[in-house]
């Protein structure tokens, strides 16, 4: 996570303790939830080992991925986090999962501590952004085998970890069509 951080702002060794101090480091098994839909998602989440999804139940009682989470990632109900109201989302564990969390009341008194954390934060969040912002900008104007092989291009270790279904899902398809997509490709 330091090595992470590094990238974006330097920290001296007394912020690093600072920081270090202010997350817990939790385990997760495969098929456990961080957070739930319904429930106030209390930590954001650095994942030190594992892969998360991210998703919501729509009305028709199909679930619809909105995002995967892999070893150097943030992963929360994002708006739930920041305004502490029932999130939209679950988080739930696709591995077992070793997680790096940082409940809001620490998050917001290390803003104080070491201003250039906030700094950080509104740097991965930008970034967050931009990337929904690309992906609804995909999901509107790519077909669907563009979208796949997109996120081949750009996930590609996910594919090996993540089951077909779960990826026709994030990609807003069928798992038939995906396996015809995948056919036809080869």
């Amino acid at each position: 996570m330091f090595d992470y951080i590094s990238r974006y702002v330097s920290l001296t060794t007394e912020e690093a303790t600072i920081l270090a101090s202010k997350f817990k480091v939790r385990k997760y098994l495969k098929g456990q939830f961080v957070v739930q839909n319904g429930d106030v998602c209390r930590s954001e989440s650095f994942v030190l080992s594992g892969c998360l999804k991210s998703f919501f139940i729509g009305d028709d009682g199909q679930e619809h991925i909105v995002m995967f989470a892999v070893e150097g990632w943030w992963t929360a109900d994002l708006g739930s986090f920041i305004m502490q109201t029932p999130a939209d989302y679950n988080v739930q564990c696709l591995e077992n999962c070793i997680l790096a969390q940082i409940n809001y009341e620490e998050l917001e008194q290390l803003y104080l501590q070491v201003p250039k954390l906030e700094r950080f934060f509104r740097i991965i969040i930008q970034k967050a952004y931009v990337a929904t912002q690309k992906r609804v900008i995909n999901n509107l104007s790519l077909t669907a085998r563009e979208r796949y092989f997109k996120f081949r291009e750009e996930y590609p270790e996910l594919e090996q970890r993540v089951p077909q279904y779960m990826i026709a899902s994030y990609l807003g398809i069928t798992k038939e069509f995906l396996s015809k997509i995948r056919s036809s490709s080869n």
